[in-house]
C-alpha cells in the first residue's frame, strides 16, 4: 500500500460516524440480511422456526397425548372421530446474528475504506435490530477479542475499543477460530481480508456448529488495480514501516496477478464452507453499491 502515515484514518469524528450510522440506517429500510432464506432455532419473534410452537402458521396434527395443551386440541376433528387429535403449528423466533468486526489497522489506512467499513458496521446492525434479531458483535484485532454492545455500535465507542486492542502481532489474521459463536447463528464478517493465511480457518470458524457464514470485504480499487509507477514508499499499516521500492510495469501486473489469486483462494474456501463472499468496493454511494454486489449475490434480501 502507498500513502503517508498520516493518512492512517483515527476515526474520532463522531459527526462523520452519526452521518455513516444514519446513512446505513436508511439503507437499512430497504435491504438487509437474508433472513427469509434461513431456518432459525431461537428465541419468539417473527420469522419461521425449525421447531413447534404456537404461531397462526398451522404445520401437522398428531395425537394427543397426556400432558398436552388442551387449548390446542382439533375439536372439529374430534366431533368427526371421536379421537384427541393435536394442532402443530411452526414456531416464530428470532433471528440469531454474530456480528465479527476486523479492526485491523489495514481497514481504517485510507480514509475512503475506514468509511465504508463503519457505514457496513453500521448498516449490518441497523439490520439486525430492524428484524428483532438477537445480536452479538465482537471486536477482533490479530488474537485480541472483544464484545460489544449494540449501543457501544451506534454510540460510536467501538473505534476507540478496537484500537485499544493490542495483538501480538499486528500481521496476523484475525483469530476467529478463538472467537464466540451461537449455535445456528448468522455469522458475519466484515474484513478486507488482506493478511496472509490460509482461508480454510477462519471460514470453518463462520460455519461451525451449523452457523451461516457471510463475509463482507471492503475493497479499494486503489488495491485491487493500482497504477504505480517508478519510485514509490510502501506502508506497513500494521507495522507502521515505510518500504521505498521501484516499480515496473512488470512488478505491477505480477501484484494484480497476485491479488487476483489471494481473492480467489478466498472465494473457493467460502464455496467449499457454503459461505457467501462478496467484495464491496469503498467508492460509491452505499445503497448503490450493496445493490450491485450484495443484493445480487444473495448476501442482502429487500426488505419488502
Amino acid at each position: 500500500m502507498t500513502g503517508n502515515l498520516d493518512l492512517r484514518l483515527t476515526m474520532h469524528n463522531s459527526t462523520d460516524l452519526h452521518t455513516f450510522s444514519t446513512q446505513a440506517s436508511q439503507v437499512a429500510e430497504q435491504l438487509r440480511l437474508p433472513l427469509r432464506s434461513q431456518v432459525w432455532k431461537g428465541l419468539s419473534g417473527e420469522f419461521r422456526g425449525a421447531g413447534v410452537g404456537s404461531s397462526m402458521d398451522f404445520q401437522d396434527h398428531r395425537s394427543y397425548v397426556p400432558g398436552d395443551d388442551p387449548r390446542h386440541i382439533n375439536w372439529q376433528a374430534y366431533a368427526r372421530t371421536g379421537q384427541y387429535t393435536m394442532k402443530l403449528y411452526r414456531e416464530e423466533v428470532r433471528p440469531v446474528i454474530d456480528l465479527f468486526i476486523d479492526v485491523s489497522d489495514s481497514m481504517f489506512f485510507i480514509p475512503l475504506k475506514a468509511e465504508r467499513t463503519a457505514q457496513l458496521v453500521y448498516f449490518l446492525t441497523h439490520s439486525a435490530l430492524r428484524a428483532g434479531a438477537s445480536l452479538r458483535s465482537t471486536l477482533i484485532r490479530g488474537d485480541q477479542i472483544k464484545t460489544v454492545s449494540s449501543e457501544s455500535i451506534l454510540g460510536h465507542q467501538w473505534i476507540q475499543e478496537g484500537q485499544a486492542l493490542t495483538p501480538t502481532d499486528p500481521a496476523q489474521p484475525p483469530a476467529m477460530e478463538r472467537a464466540p459463536v451461537r449455535p445456528n447463528a448468522i455469522r458475519v464478517l466484515v474484513s478486507d481480508l488482506l493478511f496472509e493465511a490460509s482461508p480454510t480457518p477462519i471460514v470453518r470458524a463462520l460455519t461451525d456448529r451449523q452457523g451461516s457464514g457471510l463475509i463482507f470485504a471492503p475493497t479499494l480499487k486503489s488495491e485491487s488495480d493500482p497504477e504505480w509507477e517508478g519510485n514509490c514508499d510502501f506502508i506497513d499499516a500494521e507495522k507502521k514501516s515505510k518500504h521505498p521500492h521501484r516499480i515496473s510495469s512488470q512488478i505491477l501486473e505480477r501484484y494484480r496477478a497476485a491479488y487476483k489469486t489471494h481473492f480467489q483462494l478466498w472465494h473457493d474456501s467460502a464455496i467449499r464452507h457454503r459461505t457467501l463472499l462478496t467484495r464491496i468496493p469503498a467508492e460509491g454511494e452505499l445503497h448503490k453499491v450493496l445493490t450491485q454486489t450484495a443484493l445480487q449475490q444473495g448476501a442482502l434480501e429487500r426488505t419488502k
